[in-house]
């Protein structure tokens, strides 16, 4: 075997373990899960909403009955806590698809041979700079938590809505974190990103 190969040994560390591998998917499917029930949430409320403002509530009136309100109440600050959620689920989703905008401008500097090692070196980076993040929404969430920050209208606390902001971000983290572990796991990037 020549010394530019590498040996069976060294290829076995890049095969990811078969739990690792059904875990990003169980975590993918997850993800995708909470953003079409969030998207879904939304779009069912504001449909119902304008549905019995628009034309329940009309008809009733028209019949001679006095409905009062005949809209959702807080449709739209509950759609706004649904967006937040499927917002930040989106960003492990577009991490897993590789669907996000990635620079690649100094991708073309690094030598052919060396360009495995600095990928996995990017991915590690990532990863740890989104951890970073993370904890600075931990702040965040924590700040609302602490001072009792209410939901207008609802008078429900934010933080637990808020929460899917760190939660966004520590998926997209552990994906990279994962990635730099087993290359062979990352999704391979579309050819043409808009």
């Amino acid at each position: 075997m020549s010394a530019a190969s590498p040996d069976h040994t060294q290829l076995e560390l890049w095969v990811p373990p078969e739990n690792v591998r059904r875990l990003v998917d169980v975590w993918h499917k997850a993800e995708c899960w909470a953003a079409v029930l969030a998207f879904g949430f939304i779009a069912t409320i504001l449909v119902l909403d304008v549905l019995g403002r628009e034309f329940v509530g009309p008809f009733l009136r028209f019949l001679g009955f006095e409905p009062g309100s005949t809209g959702i109440f807080a449709s739209q600050k509950l759609s706004i806590f649904a967006l937040v959620i499927g917002s930040f689920a989106g960003i492990g989703i577009a991490t897993a698809t590789s669907a996000h905008i990635v620079p690649t401008f100094a991708s073309g500097w690094v030598p052919p041979r060396w360009q495995p090692a600095y990928e996995r070196a990017v991915d590690l980076v990532t990863g740890i700079f989104l951890l970073g993040v993370v904890w600075f929404g931990l702040k965040f969430v924590g700040s609302s938590f602490k001072t009792d920050l209410r939901a207008p209208v609802l008078d429900w606390p934010v933080w637990p809505i808020q929460l899917a902001i760190p939660l966004g971000f520590l998926s997209a983290a552990g994906r990279y974190l994962i990635y730099a572990a087993w290359p062979l796991l990352k999704p391979v990037p579309p050819e043409f990103q808009e």
